[in-house]
């Protein structure tokens, strides 16, 4: 009973601080703006709780991604002049609402993708292989190198530079020769995550180019 209790805090927590931030973002004082806090907040903790049902593997957590995403899309067809409606409209200067679309994608290419990269090396070995092969590493340099790997391709490629993505993957693989020269596992551990977290980033920012338009 106690757990549970914990849990439905948790939750309700949870629910709290996706419909502030929601109306925060929102910040208009109508009830199109109330009834779309309400709508996200509520669909959003209905994917979280499918997905906790389901398991936290690659499958589902690419789908409750898709979702969010898809939940967002459709309040912003639905209702298309929240931003306009907003105070913040009135406050900031022309061009923050792609500006801030844009680091958001930003965040879901850094952020996002870490738990992608994760789940996806989780498809290839076991937690004990994983942690044979990260052994003696610095603490977490490796999810930091990935998540400089994905800001730095994200920022390629929405400002036009979409080449230079090569060059980082070519400068990757040089610094890793000597480390992977003679394991052939962390050779392929290295390979798969590096894939992965260029992918996803790479998704993120094309998806940001067709959604939002116009690039920073």
């Amino acid at each position: 009973m106690v757990a549970g209790k914990g849990r439905l805090r948790v939750a309700a927590l949870h629910a709290a601080s996706v419909a502030a931030l929601t109306f925060l973002v929102v910040a208009a004082p109508t009830l199109a703006a109330l009834g779309t806090t309400l709508a996200v907040t509520a669909v959003h903790i209905a994917i979280d709780r499918i997905k906790q049902a389901v398991g936290e593997t690659l499958g589902p957590f690419l789908a409750d991604q898709a979702a969010h995403l898809a939940t967002l899309g459709t309040a912003a067809l639905v209702v298309p002049t929240l931003w306009a409606d907003g105070v913040w409209a009135a406050l900031l200067p022309e061009g923050t609402a792609p500006a801030l679309a844009y680091l958001a994608f930003g965040l879901i290419a850094v952020r996002a993708g870490r738990f992608a990269v994760g789940k996806t090396l989780a498809t290839i070995g076991t937690d004990a292989e994983i942690e044979g092969i990260a052994e003696g590493s610095l603490k977490d340099a490796g999810a930091r190198i990935g998540e400089l790997e994905r800001l730095l391709t994200y920022a390629l490629v929405v400002t036009g530079n979409t080449t230079g993505v090569a060059f980082l993957v070519a400068a990757k693989s040089i610094l890793r020769f000597d480390a992977t020269r003679d394991d052939r596992a962390s050779a392929e551990y290295i390979i798969v995550g590096t894939l992965a977290s260029i992918a996803w980033a790479l998704g993120a920012a094309f998806l940001a180019i067709l959604l939002i338009g116009d690039t920073p």
